[in-house]
């Protein structure tokens, strides 16, 4: 790649469009490459890589800027934190701007309050810091740094072992994850679309955290299971590749765009036991038509992923105590109705890529509170029982720093 002013300038509009907040970052993108497909591969990387560094740092960016400008932030982002020299940068450097991002690089961060330093609006360092008040720095460092490439292997076709073995041999740097048996980290960041593992269905992408939320739920052979919240299936693909593709696995969601993207990984995975349904709401009656039947529900609900903020930064932007308030609403009304699936001795499991009690534990507690049928059970009796270790707790919760996965909650409960 040859970095070129037209190429920053793509850079800069980007981020713009961004920047609006109006949209999730990766979906502005993606639309911005596809009016754009004279870019090449590492062009885009280039700019994908260029906003997404400016938006883990935008709020420190802003403190070192004279005005917060696209065009000021990439620069100011380059050079104070990406470590371009003022010769590399040359070709995009107006009269000025040399002096400028001196004074911007020299500016001492020990002034600055804590929030900016952490690179959190105040509401979000407020609600972190009293939740994690001795972490709150290495927390909010390490939802600041990009993610690691997480796959996990499909048992159903192959060895984690074998896994292993193929990638390193095509010159990959890879290893098993420290708790997902199935788990796989790779050092860099290849593309694997046209790879024959994930052509054939050996392996998928999905972060550690996630692919421990299977065994949480722990299905059975020939159970009957449901995703309440499938999304694009990842868990779904798991929870059948657990069930030994037997039993009865349904993927609901609302949208259909995301299950139209379960498609194609469901034909790659080889599972013959899953069945995608998109419903209006949890209120749907095909949802209705269940009530008792399940063995198994997962309810991965949907929230205000500020556990993702390693692959998402512009959610600590984009979201607002008014947004979480609402989500929470909306969390227990799934909870609520996802739970009338659930038999007697059945089990539900209510997850979250949020790190924040009001999405989370609140929402089970209250739940268990208005439900005396249901009580909970203990996640790290469930996981130790498959050989995961992470440490004596009743819920699973998941911290970048310290796990180096995504941030993540779950609380298994089972219907008496």
């Amino acid at each position: 790649m040859r970095f070129t002013p037209a190429l920053f300038d793509h850079a800069e509009d980007a981020l713009s469009a961004i920047l609006t907040f109006e949209y999730p970052a990766d979906a502005v993108l993606s639309h911005y490459f596809r009016n754009h497909r004279e870019m090449g591969h590492a062009d885009r990387g280039f700019v994908a890589e260029a906003c997404f560094s400016t938006l883990r740092r935008l709020r420190s960016l802003s403190a070192r800027c004279p005005d917060d400008r696209s065009r000021k932030l990439l620069l100011a982002a380059m050079f104070c934190l990406r470590g371009w020299n003022l010769k590399q940068m040359a070709p995009v450097l107006k009269e000025g701007d040399a002096e400028w991002l001196a004074a911007a690089k020299a500016v001492n961060a020990d002034d600055w309050p804590m929030a900016v330093r952490c690179d959190l609006p105040d509401w979000l360092f407020e609600r972190l810091s009293a939740r994690y008040p001795g972490d709150i720095e290495a927390l909010a460092a390490a939802l600041n740094r990009p993610a690691s490439l997480d796959l996990r292997v499909n048992s159903l076709k192959a060895t984690r072992e074998d896994v292993l073995k193929r990638l390193r041999a095509d010159g990959m740097a890879a290893e098993a994850c420290i708790y997902s048996p199935l788990g796989i980290r790779l050092e860099e960041k290849p593309a694997l679309s046209r790879h024959p593992l994930f052509l054939d269905g050996s392996i998928e992408v999905q972060d550690e955290g996630s692919q421990l939320l299977g065994y949480l739920v722990a299905p059975k052979r020939g159970e009957m299971v449901i995703d309440f919240c499938a999304g694009a299936g990842g868990k779904t693909l798991l929870l059948g590749a657990m069930m030994r593709s037997s039993g009865r696995l349904y993927a609901f969601d609302v949208a259909e765009k995301r299950l139209a993207n379960l498609k194609p990984r469901l034909a790659r995975s080889g599972l013959s036991n899953v069945h995608p349904v998109r419903i209006e709401s949890e209120n749907d009656i095909k949802v209705k038509r269940l009530a008792g039947k399940l063995d198994r529900v997962l309810v991965d609900a949907p929230c205000s992923g500020l556990g993702t903020l390693r692959r998402n930064p512009d959610l600590k932007w984009r979201q607002s105590p008014e947004s979480v308030a609402e989500l929470a609403a909306k969390q227990a009304a799934i909870l609520t109705a996802a739970a009338r699936l659930v038999k007697s001795g059945g089990r539900l499991v209510y997850a979250t890529c949020s790190l924040l009690a009001e999405e989370n534990e609140e929402v089970v507690t209250t739940f268990l509170a208005a439900h005396p049928d249901f009580s909970l059970l203990n996640a790290h009796e469930i996981l130790s029982q498959q050989g995961i270790d992470l440490g004596d707790e009743t819920a699973l919760r998941l911290l970048p720093h310290v796990h180096g996965t995504d941030g993540f909650f779950a609380m298994a409960m089972e219907r008496k």
